[in-house]
């Protein structure tokens, strides 16, 4: 429970392995998911490791295996989820490599085959179209030409219909054979088709077109493409040349096209009939394949999870020493303290199924080198965790805000969202997600992926968001009435008149909402003076019939609101009133600043826990004392200021101080007072006593807020270079940028190993030195005194203009929530 606030205790320890067992042991270990190896071969290149033969095979099995997969997303054939899959032996590798070479083979012909019949068929339905064209366009003309001759026989030239050919064309004809050669082109190209040839044959070429009805697939591509038949009639065989160029460049597929009639229509015949039978083989072999393909669905999730254990087996073996006298790898790895014995255990359980004699040993070793952050997730934490590390990973053994960005960070989007209707469908759609998460495990696809992983995270917002649109009395943008107001609102007819005088009427609370929330109801103004009963109120009311605005003062205790306050968040009745953004907007803006301020107050706090747990304490007296003095002095004052307006004083403009103009006379003025000499902006009171001691106060935080720079700037650096000087003068021991003796890191870890710590054959890179590891962001103990300065003024650079600028930040808060 411990590792949740804090970053696991992790060992650096050393692994040997036999070479017999080494897959068998890392196999296992790599089940539990708790060990970090190193590189032992940094130097090494790829393709120069033990191993890398084995990992070419599983890369190769990978592109036969996205192959299949590919095959399956073209056919929209879904895959079957699996569980987790333990990673096989490595004689298992043979078997797989064979069943996906031979699985790659047959799809591969299945396609070759699918392709020529697909291709055959739209060859025969292009010749299909192309046959009944002709037929059609010959019948045409033949008849044209029939009237034409019968219109010259009786005399009545130019009232026949008119043929394809003209009499002179006509008698040409007769004379002269004419040639024609038809096909089929895209019909985007047809227009630039016809230009082209009308140019470069210069017009002895006549052209006949059709656009066919039925969509094309493209073998190729699977896309569908219109076409259109075209006739081309023409003379010599020079023009023939010329037109079968042309046709070639645009891409046209030319057809032989018989010129008896009664050959095209026995050909027409043939080709339906083999038509219907290249569609039947083609159907048999579609179902052949889907078959085919339906049975590697089943098991491709499978496979891919054998083949990616398998690769990460042997590239984790990769990073191993090997000792060749003794057969045996040598491995470094950091791990959990809390795990070493299921890491043993495992390790055993790797060694007896292996059949190996010679147990694997797991040595702790001291070091150095800086421990890895680790901390243990589960499912509901997870999503948070992942929202903290994209911000930065903490140190070692620092604290860890995920437990408490669990609360914060869906309460302040609830701040934001704040709508008990919208929260309840967010909580509804994540507790969907969570009741049926095994069946949506499987769902490949990235946007709904990040909504899955973040389900409870989306949980989290959605009952917050509940919650604060309670206690904004907002469901679906309107009010719920459920206590009934605490308001007796004032409320006229349409012969107004002052109040106490005759015709001015007064509803109770019942009775006004009645009559404002029908359907009917009157168009009616009211502001809700939160003023108590007998105070003079400025407010005015607006007469929507007269267009008058009446000052009601003294109001009637019936007109007045209630003594006790609404139960449980804001009263309905502002949802109504004129004034309702005059009231909540302040309220929700200054709530936002005092959120914001806590959050940051309390991400102070938490350093100095991490600054007592590593006994660094100077960065208490250098760096928390004046940081929290810092912002305290500015927003705590500012927070204070607020609380005090909100329960001293009633929303009357002419009495309450502007918190605003106050807090620019504090650094400006120092005081409390206006220019000329008024105390309307002292907060706690008019008097001039009271302004005096506010501006007293306000002069001594401005003074702290001004000390604490230079004391967060220069006693750090200053206190580090008295520790060296001493250190230079007493002892040997290195002093560090946090002005401590470098002795050990964290846990007592000795600094300097001595020759016997080291087991033999184990890397020398443990022996380096490095920083002690945890606190986060130190500087070794190499830094020279001019950039200990540099350091700490960036940091406190960054410390008091973060101060500022996350304060108007959290203004978001209010914007945002203003803007839902």
């Amino acid at each position: 429970m411990a590792s949740i606030f804090r970053s696991e205790l992790m060992t650096y320890a050393q692994l040997f392995l036999q070479a017999d067992s080494a897959y068998a042991c890392i196999r296992e270990v790599g089940e539990l998911g708790k060990i970090e190896f190193m590189d032992l071969n940094p130097t090494t290149s790829a393709f120069q490791r033990k191993f890398v033969s084995e990992v070419r095979r599983c890369d190769e099995m990978e592109r036969k295996l996205r192959f299949l997969n590919n095959e399956l997303e073209k056919t929209n054939i879904p895959i079957l989820p699996c569980g987790n899959v333990e990673a096989p032996d490595p004689q298992i590798m043979i078997d797989l490599e064979s069943a996906f070479e031979s699985k790659e083979q047959e799809l591969k012909e299945i396609n070759v085959n699918k392709h020529s019949l697909k291709k055959n068929l739209l060859d025969l339905k292009e010749l299909h179209h192309i046959l009944q064209k002709t037929l059609v366009f010959f019948t045409e003309a033949g008849q044209g030409a029939m009237r034409t001759q019968g219109a010259m026989e009786t005399g009545e030239e130019g009232k026949g219909a008119g043929g394809l050919l003209n009499d002179d064309e006509l008698a040409g004809a007769q004379a002269t054979k004419f040639m024609f050669v038809t096909g089929v082109i895209a019909c985007e190209r047809l227009p630039v088709f016809e230009r082209v040839l009308w140019r470069a044959c210069r017009g002895n070429v006549f052209l006949r077109h059709a656009q066919i009805e039925e969509f094309f697939e493209d073998p190729n591509t699977g896309n569908l493409v219109s076409k259109c038949v075209i006739i081309l009639f023409f003379q010599g065989d020079q023009l023939r040349t010329r037109v079968k160029k042309i046709c070639e460049g645009f891409c046209a597929t030319l057809y032989q096209c018989p010129e008896s009639a009664n050959d095209r229509l026995k050909m027409h015949t043939d080709v339906a009939n083999r038509i219907n039978d290249l569609q039947n083989v083609l159907r048999t072999t579609e179902d052949h394949s889907n078959t085919y393909l339906l049975d590697i669905a089943r098991h491709i999730s499978e496979w891919q999870q054998k083949v990616t254990k398998i690769k990460s087996i042997y590239h984790t073996m990769n990073k191993f020493n090997l000792d060749a006298t003794r057969q045996c790898l040598i491995a470094e790895c950091w791990c959990p303290e809390d795990d070493m014995g299921a890491i043993q255990e495992a390790l055993r359980s790797g060694t007896e199924r292996s059949g190996s004699t010679v147990p694997s040993i797991l040595n702790r070793m001291r070091t150095t080198l800086k421990h890895p952050t680790y901390f243990r997730t589960n499912e509901f934490t997870g999503s948070f965790q992942a929202i903290v590390d994209s911000y930065g990973v903490a140190s070692y053994r620092e604290v860890n805000p995920t437990p408490y960005t669990i609360v914060t960070f869906p309460f302040l989007f609830a701040v934001m969202f704040g709508d008990a209707g919208h929260g309840l469908l967010m909580t509804l759609f994540a507790f969907s997600l969570i009741i049926f998460q095994n069946k949506l495990r499987g769902v490949k696809d990235e946007m709904f992926g990040m909504l899955f992983s973040g389900r409870y995270l989306i949980l989290m917002m959605g009952i917050f968001s509940m919650y604060t649109g309670l206690i904004y009395n907002d469901v679906y943008a309107k009010p719920l009435n459920i206590f009934g107001s605490s308001w007796r609102p004032y409320y006229y007819g349409a012969n107004f008149t002052l109040a106490g005088v005759k015709n001015s009427t007064y509803y109770t609370n019942e009775t006004w909402f009645a009559k404002y929330c029908a359907p009917t109801g009157p168009n009616t103004s009211i502001i809700c003076n939160p003023s108590p009963p007998g105070t003079v109120c400025n407010y005015v009311f607006c007469n929507p019939a007269t267009s008058d605005t009446k000052s009601l003062c003294n109001l009637p205790t019936e007109a007045q609101r209630r003594n006790q306050p609404y139960p449980f968040g804001l009263d309905p009745i502002w949802a109504m009133s004129v004034n309702n953004l005059i009231f909540t907007n302040p309220y929700k803006m200054k709530m936002s600043i005092v959120l914001g301020v806590m959050q940051m107050l309390f991400g102070v706090i938490l350093s100095v826990i991490n600054y007592i747990y590593f006994k660094k304490y100077i960065r208490v007296i250098a760096e928390f004392i004046p940081q929290v003095l810092f912002l305290l002095s500015l927003f705590g004052w500012l927070i204070l200021l607020i609380f005090w307006k909100w329960v001293s004083y009633y929303p009357d403009a002419t009495k309450a101080p502007n918190l605003l103009i106050t807090l620019i006379y504090m650094f400006l003025k120092f005081t409390s007072t206006s220019p000329d000499g008024v105390t309307e902006y002292s907060v706690f009171g008019p008097t001039t006593s009271v302004a005096s001691i506010q501006s007293t106060t306000q002069k001594i935080l401005v003074i702290i807020m001004v000390i604490c720079v230079p004391w967060m700037l220069l006693m750090k650096p200053l206190y580090v270079i008295c520790k060296r000087k001493m250190a230079h003068k007493g002892h040997t021991h290195s002093v560090s940028a946090d002005g401590e003796d470098v002795e050990g890191g964290v846990d007592g870890e000795v600094a300097k190993l001595k020759d016997g710590d080291l087991k033999q054959g184990a890397s020398k890179k443990s022996a380096v030195k490095a920083p002690p590891s945890g606190g986060g962001g130190e500087h070794g103990d190499d830094i020279p005194t001019g950039e200990l300065f540099v350091y700490q003024s960036i940091h406190t650079i960054e410390y008091c203009l973060g101060t500022i600028s996350n304060t108007a930040s959290y203004l978001r808060l209010w914007a945002l929530g203003l803007a839902h």
